[in-house]
């Protein structure tokens, strides 16, 4: 008899912030499937069991977590942030495409939930309020080159960029060449956003232009959100500044 497995987003971190359909997934599961940190912020029950892994083995997550539902569990995979965004929902699909017969049988359900970007941009105003996009740095899954074309491609069409997984110990050069990437598209003064720990006690937000951003303001807590050509800073004595990208763009019937 298969089961049922949620695959929960669980925010950025800030509990408030955890939906109330996530919250209802995570009183129906008994088995939570996930990356250290993330099956940590749960509070379960006794009869609630937590089964945690590295951050690099997504797919034997996902392959564990729907093995245990196909034999009739109620299983939860949680991710911070949303799970379909660079997060366990895509390697749980994956793992249903390649496995076996029975774990399509198994009744799926993806809870979404608040991601960096949109945490981070909450913070300090409206900087997707125009065209974005979201772009991992991580190499891992793919080629550097791909990782340039595509930065080029996103400044050159004028898009706010939004990059996840920026720096790492094991990748520690790539946000610096991203920078350097963009500063020969972008004028100098697009606003740089440093937003770590977005909504949690140890949040950070920095803006820096284009010109001086550094990789050492970031960490793999961080969602790093360049500007487009058209983002603004409003300056506000005795408060913190807000960035927003205009509704509207040059040349367009407003």
């Amino acid at each position: 008899m298969s089961g049922r497995l949620f695959v929960i987003g669980l925010g950025p971190g800030n509990r408030g912030q955890v939906t109330p359909e996530a919250s209802r997934a995570v009183a129906e599961a008994e088995f939570f499937y996930g990356y250290g940190p993330y099956v940590e912020r749960l509070e379960l029950r006794p009869d609630q069991t937590r089964i945690a892994s590295d951050n690099r083995e997504e797919l034997s997550r996902a392959n564990a977590a729907l093995q245990k539902a196909a034999e009739g569990a109620s299983v939860a995979v949680v991710s911070g942030g949303d799970p379909g965004v660079f997060a366990m929902a895509a390697a749980i699909c994956e793992a249903i495409d390649t496995g076996p017969a029975q774990w399509r049988d198994v009744e799926l359900t993806i809870i979404p939930g608040v991601t960096a970007m949109l945490a981070v941009a909450a913070r300090i105003g409206a900087p997707l309020g125009h065209d974005f996009c979201a772009i991992s740095l991580s190499d891992n899954l793919k080629p550097w080159d791909l990782i340039v074309r595509r930065l080029e491609a996103a400044a050159s069409a004028g898009f706010v960029i939004a990059l996840y997984n920026p720096i790492s110990k094991a990748r520690p050069w790539q946000l610096g060449s991203a920078f350097e990437t963009l500063r020969r598209i972008l004028p100098d003064t697009t606003p740089v956003i440093f937003g770590r720990a977005a909504g949690r006690p140890d949040e950070r937000i920095e803006i820096t232009p284009l010109s001086q951003a550094r990789p050492e303001q970031a960490d793999m807590a961080t969602c790093v959100m360049i500007g487009s050509a058209e983002t603004r800073i409003i300056e506000r004595k005795g408060r913190a500044p807000l960035v927003y990208t205009p509704r509207f763009s040059a040349g367009s019937n407003q």
